[in-house]
């Protein structure tokens, strides 16, 4: 649904992807890392709880915009040295 989201201003936020699963219409908005190493808890390790507000900040941005609200989930993509790939669905809440 797009990509690169951005909110205007200093201190917004910004997401990867917002995509939707066609298996039950939740909005999900994903967080794509990537580390060529695993020092400092590589990729998953970049997501601080202050990457994590503004990830959700963008995201109540992005929900102004629709007439009905969709189930919505945030998930996570971590690519470790370029070829492992994990996808975390649910990776975290907007709490």
């Amino acid at each position: 649904m797009a990509r690169n989201y951005r909110t205007p201003g200093r201190g917004g936020g910004e997401i990867d992807l917002i995509m939707r699963d066609p298996r039950d219409a939740t909005l999900v908005f994903v967080e794509v890392r990537q580390r060529a190493s695993g020092s400092h808890g590589g990729a998953g390790g970049s997501i601080t709880g202050v990457k994590q507000r503004r990830i959700v900040f963008a995201a109540r941005l992005y929900l102004t915009k629709l007439r009905t609200l969709p189930p919505c989930r945030f998930d996570v993509v971590l690519v470790q040295s370029g070829e492992r790939i994990e996808w975390l669905k649910a990776a975290f809440d907007a709490a």
